[in-house]
């Protein structure tokens, strides 16, 4: 499990309560108590020690902020891990989140012999996870590991209880097939040549794992033969903690306390919004002009011209975005060996040694336990466009004795002005269209900074651009900039 409960955990109501009446004394108790499984799960689904340091800062600050919504004070811990991975979701979402920083491992004092074993353990258990989707592996993750019931499962994904219950079962089962499969590829694999021939790598890729489950399931030699029994948590017991930074407490704790703070907790909570009637955050749904820009991303390719006869254009669409259970939800690779162990939310293909979360949202609003009242999902708008008919242009050409249509006017320039956000998460940046109209839009961003946007301004006309700054652990004064088309770049500063 991701380290042992702390005696706080099963006092849940009496923290809430005290959360609840502004006790700063109780705000320490619960970063002590969750914080290091917190960032452990926010690990596994960012896979940056900066980006987690960040989400567990955010969660914290919006705990606090928000706990007096939570109707269910006994739901503290699950609430927390809720805020935790949408948090973690908007991240993921953001084009120029921090990447490529791993945080070390949790340390362990084991001999060379017993670390040894226990990486034999490792590929065992990636190879076997590598079989499951990413929502899956992410439920494993969260009921063994994390030690998290269904009823806080059906809030963390915003998901009902009974599809909850469904999925958790589902995961188990296939854990267990993916587990028998991988325990005869590893101490069998000499009796099957089909055996043979897919496992010649360890750990197993999602494709190959998949491919292994399936031919067991179809071949009488492995079918039979028996493998020892290996409950979940032990065999996820050997996978990697991410090490929670010893200074981080202090960052947080000043985050989510100091009097000059209040404007960017005030934003930061605005992130965890909205929420359900029993107070738990709605799934992170990615903000509209996001959404078109990644599907634009996605239907965007280059044209290669070919020569012949005639000359045609033709669109080449790139691959997919990929984005820990959630789909862009990201991502496409099994449990890694590095710390913060299975990637629970995986997609389920790509290389066996990354992990991303899958950060699609499933229903809007979670239905809980037969404890507590049931829940109605609240209705979401419809996601499919209405289609107009499409207009075959005209063949007859247009008369010829017509005036010419005006020239256009000459298009202007770009001027910006940068912002300082000072300990705030954000500012604004301005730009005017000089000279003429303008068609702009953010090109760019350089430093830890991030923002995106584009439209039309008339000549002498001016907007704003929102710029926040980069999530993460933060001393002293940063800057970075954003660059705009047709032109222009605006510096942006912020302090921490």
């Amino acid at each position: 499990m991701a380290g042992e409960p702390g005696p706080g955990q099963s006092d849940d109501i009496r923290l809430a309560e005290a959360l609840r009446d502004g006790d700063v004394i109780a705000l320490t108790e619960v970063y002590d108590t969750y914080a290091p499984f917190l960032y452990d799960y926010c690990h596994g689904l960012l896979r940056d020690r900066v980006e987690a340091a960040g989400a567990l800062r955010n969660c914290v600050i919006a705990a606090r902020e928000h706990v007096g919504r939570l109707n269910e004070p006994d739901r503290l811990r699950g609430w927390l891990y809720a805020i935790a991975r949408k948090e973690c979701m908007r991240r993921r979402d953001s084009p120029n989140r921090h990447t490529g920083q791993e945080a070390p491992e949790a340390d362990d004092d084991l001999t060379d012999d017993q670390l040894a074993r226990r990486e034999e353990r490792r590929l065992l258990a990636h190879s076997a996870l590598a079989a499951l989707s990413g929502r899956q592996r992410e439920a494993i993750d969260l009921s063994v590991r994390h030690e998290l019931d269904e009823v806080d499962l059906s809030g963390v994904f915003g998901m009902p209880l009974e599809e909850t219950l469904e999925l958790v079962e589902k995961s188990r089962e296939d854990l267990a097939a993916a587990l028998h499969a991988a325990l005869i590829a590893q101490n069998h694999w000499k009796d099957c040549p089909s055996v043979s021939a897919l496992t010649e790598s360890w750990p197993l890729s999602p494709q190959t794992s998949a491919s292994l489950v399936r031919h067991v399931a179809s071949c009488p030699v492995c079918g039979a033969r028996d493998t020892p029994p290996l409950p979940p948590d032990r065999l996820l017991s050997v996978l990697p903690i991410a090490a929670i930074p010893a200074d981080l407490r202090l960052d947080v704790l000043t985050a989510a306390t100091a009097a000059d703070r209040a404007d960017n907790r005030r934003a930061i909570a605005a992130w965890t919004e909205p929420f359900d009637e029993y107070g738990w955050p709605l799934p992170y749904e990615p903000a509209p002009s996001r959404a078109r820009d990644r599907e634009s991303r996605r239907r965007r390719g280059p044209l290669i011209g070919v020569a012949a006869a005639a000359v045609a254009a033709v669109v080449v669409l790139v691959g997919a975005m990929s984005a820990f259970g959630g789909e862009e939800d990201g991502g496409g690779s099994t449990p890694q060996a590095g710390a913060s162990g299975p990637a629970p939310g995986d997609s389920g293909s790509g290389s066996p040694t990354g992990t991303s979360a899958d950060p699609s949202p499933t229903s809007p609003s979670p239905s809980r336990s037969s404890a507590s009242p049931s829940k109605s999902p609240s209705a979401s708008p419809s996601k499919s466009p209405s289609k107009t008919p499409s207009k075959t242009p005209s063949k007859t050409p247009p008369p010829k004795d017509h005036d010419d249509p005006p020239p256009p006017s000459q298009p202007g320039t770009l001027s910006a002005q940068g912002c300082s956000m000072g300990y705030d998460d954000s500012c604004t940046v301005r730009i005017t269209a000089v000279g003429g109209p303008v068609s702009w839009r953010v090109t760019g961003t350089d430093g830890p900074v991030e923002a995106g946007g584009s439209g039309q301004l008339s000549a002498g006309q001016s907007t704003s651009v929102r710029v926040w700054r980069e999530g993460g652990l933060c001393l002293g004064n940063r800057s970075g900039s954003v660059s705009f088309s047709p032109g222009g770049s605006a510096g942006v500063s912020y302090h921490c």
